[in-house]
């Protein structure tokens, strides 16, 4: 009954009221990773003399790191810097400039929203996680971990932030069930779905890895506009790329 008086309260002085508590919610409602995981973690920045971007990546090979495809920005004066070992933050981080032009996939001459970007100097002390078994795939039901150092917080309703915001002191995990497989989005490519109650990416989470078990099965392209927890994050399904990144890369 106090409660009730409470939101009654808040509602007669104009205050929109969400039932989901959408403030300080990390990645949006996960947790700290395990420092002694997603070592392969990797922080893409994009700046030029106004601005900076951000997204996440994975390690897959020595020289090769696999993120999506809109993370790339090809503009005159934008640099694009791969930032390896930020997970955890005593790893030491390291920085690369990525001089190579990205290959991204494209198929019947539409391109895909995923990329691999090809490192000049190989990084040799990471693990790397495996690619995926296409004999076990996703199904509904599943449950993928996904990792990223986007807002941790939301806005009144859920509004996402801007991705200007800082980056958050740890690596940020959530586990989602996959809701949807074997989708194809034009434009976007072979994905899967998955959500879960009050959790979402947000930006700057966008390239980062779905995580099954010690395999790579997804990477993250798109959460939903202005409002988290609202729409299931659509990921790029990597067993269907998985010959073309071997084919790229000679990963086995």
């Amino acid at each position: 009954m106090a409660l009730l008086k409470v939101l009654l309260l808040l509602l007669g002085l104009g205050v929109s009221v969400n039932s989901d508590v959408s403030l300080q919610k990390r990645i949006i409602g996960g947790q700290n990773c395990n420092d002694t995981k997603r070592l392969y973690h990797v922080r893409l920045e994009s700046s030029n003399d106004t601005r900076i971007t951000c997204c996440g990546g994975s390690l897959i090979h020595p020289q090769w790191i696999l993120t999506a495809a809109h993370c790339w920005k090809s503009e005159p004066g934008w640099t694009n810097v791969a930032v390896l070992k930020v997970h955890p933050r005593t790893a030491g981080e390291q920085r690369q400039l990525i001089r190579q032009a990205p290959v991204i996939y494209s198929h019947n001459f539409q391109q895909h929203d995923i990329m691999l970007l090809k490192l000049e100097t190989p990084v040799t002390d990471v693990p790397l996680p495996r690619l995926p078994d296409r004999r076990y795939r996703l199904s509904r039901g599943s449950v993928v971990q996904l990792a990223g150092e986007g807002t941790t917080t939301t806005g009144p309703n859920n509004q996402r932030l801007t991705p200007d915001a800082a980056i958050p002191p740890h690596l940020q995990c959530v586990n989602m069930e996959v809701v949807d497989v074997s989708l194809f989005v034009p434009l976007t490519g072979s994905i899967f779905r998955a959500k879960a109650p009050n959790k979402d990416i947000c930006y700057d989470d966008d390239g980062g890895a779905a995580m099954l078990g010690n395999k790579i099965y997804g990477v993250i392209s798109f959460g939903g506009v202005y409002y988290a927890c609202q729409r299931p994050a659509t990921i790029l399904d990597v067993c269907e790329y998985k010959d073309w990144i071997r084919s790229i890369t000679g990963r086995k």
